[in-house]
């Protein structure tokens, strides 16, 4: 009996522990973010103002290629939010950023601010100028220009307000892959005087790394994407005269018709940002430099040609020419980040932080080894500035790589504005100083003092914002420094650090120390001397610390930048009223189109026509031209194309005795449907009447034209 009670014993435990195991319960749920994206316009006038970022006296605004948009996206995790913008600009400077503040604190009070609010630019070199407050920026830019600031102003506010009336809870998914042939380094030779254990840690002299951002709703529907890569948008060179937002541009309009079907460009919900990254030396003319009257390779040191200098070296993209090569680079970036966008699984959790302050960059201490420190300088150029770089040379016979002045040239500038103190030459050396901008105080201070750094957290993901244009091996060094210190306090375990350029304020170039020894354009162009890097690194650590432990109240706001009221100035003449010959009206077709095209299998066939226009400023949201398709059901026009299309161009003529020409452009594609089409064209003319002038409407068609 005893032993078989033991059994059943032994029976009924055996029986009670082989219970198959519970069912694992599911993850649990993470607390949603609430966001918000939003895109508004932000072209400003595409006629009779200077392009930004080639500071080429002969590149002014004449016509569209395609708009530019600015592109805002609001995250909030219930007890704090952040706002990043991207927008198609050559950089954010520092007037812009304080009118944009200026103007959401009268709308939202301290909602949104200098610590929440980062604004970055796309680099385009195709855009409107004249929004700087600096005399640099004002003299290439003829001076700071209302009629282009405001629309920036206007459009990024308004595409955070769109963001802001757009937020619903959502999710965010980030990814990270590699996109080859779409980037080269334009200054090798600085690269290579980099350490040789850190080079041999990278694959590459440039980033190649593209890093996503994926917002969906709760129901996993797309709300928006930001991406960074970091490469020059310079696809369009400095001959181009047409308002473009360049390869980043097109890679969101590629994006942007992709995820909103049936809407026309700058419509539909969907919003794809694609931001700057550490560019600085980073260009997308993939073919490299030659030398446009021989085809020979430039000179490796300092990117010249035997004959014609720095001027005859030019980089060439993977196109036919400028069109092409844009799209062919922005088609890369877009396909890169679609496929990541589609794969992104790996969930942002985690809370919102963000982190700023104000800092004089002309009086930074840094330790450089146990026994020695360093300090940064009084903003100067070096004489390779003007020399220009390969996707963009200048017209004297300065050239990349100088560590020596030119008599001539410091004549020159001794007799214009003063030589530089002994002081700022021994804080900048090697740099041969051309223009020592931070002892030039009139009409007002010819380069800041006083920069924004600033980073923004979204769960284990860090944005960093940069005040400039930061060189490859610069942003590697930055991200490693700032990624010790998040996951310094265990709370950052598997962060990712992705850097946005050109925000919040231009400060020019940020080399490494080594690459600054060399003075190419980077370094000549790295304007707080040569431990600038260094004094960037100490900053965002500081930041970055604060974040990790929870402190950043304990951060102090530093200096105030200055807000100049007075002083200002503006080199355009007044638009003059707008003269037609007699017997004609504003409007009048010139050039009529042919009454039948038919596209040719391969490639884009042209159609076009002359319109009689005008002076005209821009319009925020309104095209100047359409290309439309008739349809015999409704019997009624369809808008199919307009300005913002890359489908268009949009050129502008300014002739003689204040009369003007315009010429649209509307290059069918192959799939363009077999039917009525007519173009177009939208302006308002200033006239004169009683002694007053007035501004007043018009708008001109072509006849139908069948494809």
């Amino acid at each position: 009996m005893t032993t078989v009670s033991v059994t059943l014993i032994a029976l009924t435990i055996v029986e009670q522990t082989e219970v198959p195991p519970p069912t694992p319960s599911p993850e649990p749920e993470h607390t949603p973010y609430l966001i918000g994206a939003g895109r508004a316009d932000c072209t400003g006038p595409p006629a009779d103002v200077p392009l930004m970022g080639y500071a080429s006296t002969e590149q002014v605004a004449a016509g569209i290629h395609t708009r530019l948009y600015s592109r805002a996206f609001i995250i909030d995790d219930g007890k704090q939010r952040v706002v990043f913008v991207t927008a198609d600009v050559g950089m954010i400077s520092q007037r812009l950023r304080l009118e944009v503040l200026r103007a959401l604190q009268v709308k939202y009070g301290s909602l949104y601010g200098r610590d929440n609010v980062l604004l970055s630019g796309t680099h385009t070199h195709c855009g409107p100028a004249g929004y700087f407050q600096y005399t640099l920026f004002m003299i290439t830019s003829k001076g700071y220009i209302k009629a282009a600031i405001q629309p920036l102003v206007e459009g990024i506010v308004r595409s955070i307000d769109i963001a802001h009336r757009n937020m619903r809870p959502g999710r965010i998914y980030r990814s990270r892959g590699e996109l080859q042939e779409s980037s080269l380094n334009r200054s090798p030779h600085s690269y290579a005087n980099n350490p040789k254990d850190e080079r041999l840690r990278y694959d590459s002299n440039t980033d190649k790394q593209v890093v996503v951002l994926k917002f969906t709703d709760q129901d996993g529907d797309g709300i928006g994407m930001l991406s960074w890569f970091a490469v020059h948008a310079v696809s369009m060179n400095y001959t181009n005269r047409m308002i473009s937002s360049d390869n980043m541009g097109y890679a969101s309009y590629l994006l942007e018709q992709d995820k909103n079907p049936g809407e026309l460009p700058g419509q539909g919900g969907f919003v794809a940002g694609f931001s700057s990254s550490n560019l600085g030396d980073v260009s997308p003319n993939i073919k490299g430099p030659r030398c446009m009257n021989t085809g020979l390779p430039c000179d490796y040191l300092n990117s010249s040609c035997p004959v014609g200098g720095t001027k005859m070296c030019k980089a060439f993209g993977p196109g036919e020419d400028m069109f092409e090569s844009t799209r062919i680079i922005g088609h890369n970036i877009y396909l890169k980040a679609k496929e990541l966008y589609s794969n992104a699984v790996e969930e942002v959790t985690g809370s919102v932080q963000s982190a700023h302050q104000w800092v004089n960059m002309t009086d930074v201490t840094v330790q450089i080894n146990e026994t020695h420190t360093a300090r940064t300088c009084k903003p100067a150029l070096g004489h390779s500035f003007a020399a220009g770089t390969t996707d963009g040379g200048g017209d004297l016979n300065f050239t990349q790589g100088a560590v020596e002045g030119d008599p001539f040239w410091d004549g020159i500038r001794d007799a214009l504005v003063g030589p530089p103190s002994n002081e700022t030459q021994e804080c900048h050396h090697p740099k041969p100083i051309l223009f020592s901008t931070g002892e030039m105080n009139w009409p007002l201070p010819w380069h800041p003092q006083i920069v924004d750094v600033q980073i923004i957290t979204i769960g284990s993901v860090a944005i960093v914002a940069i005040p400039g244009e930061m060189t490859t091996m610069s942003g590697r060094r930055l991200r490693e420094a700032v990624t010790q210190e998040l996951q310094s306090e265990g709370s950052f375990l598997d962060s990712e650090v992705v850097i946005a350029g050109l925000s919040n304020i231009y400060t020019h170039y940020i080399t490494t120390y080594e690459e600054y020894q060399v003075q190419r354009y980077e370094g000549a162009s790295t304007i707080f001397g040569p431990h600038t890097l260094s004094a960037y690194l100490l900053k965002y650590r500081g930041l970055a610390k604060a974040i990790a432990q929870d402190r950043v109240s304990e951060l102090p706001s530093g200096p105030e930048p200055p807000f100049f009221e007075e002083n200002l100035f503006n080199l355009l003449p007044a638009a003059p009223v707008d003269r037609k010959p007699e017997n004609s009206s504003f409007g009048d077709v010139l050039e009529e189109v042919y009454p039948v095209y038919r596209p040719v299998r391969g490639r884009r066939s042209p159609s076009g026509r002359r319109f009689r226009t005008l002076s005209f400023t821009s319009f925020l949201d309104k095209t100047f031209v359409t290309v439309e398709i008739f349809d015999n059901r409704t019997k009624t026009w369809e808008v199919i194309h307009t300005d913002a299309s890359w489908e268009t161009r949009f050129h502008w003529l300014k002739g003689s005795g204040q009369q003007s020409n315009a010429t649209v452009e509307w290059f069918i594609p192959p799939t363009a449907p077999r039917g009525s089409y007519r173009i177009q064209h939208f302006g308002h003319f200033k006239g004169r009447k009683n002694f007053l002038n007035f501004i007043q409407p018009y708008n001109g068609s072509s006849k139908k034209k069948k494809n």
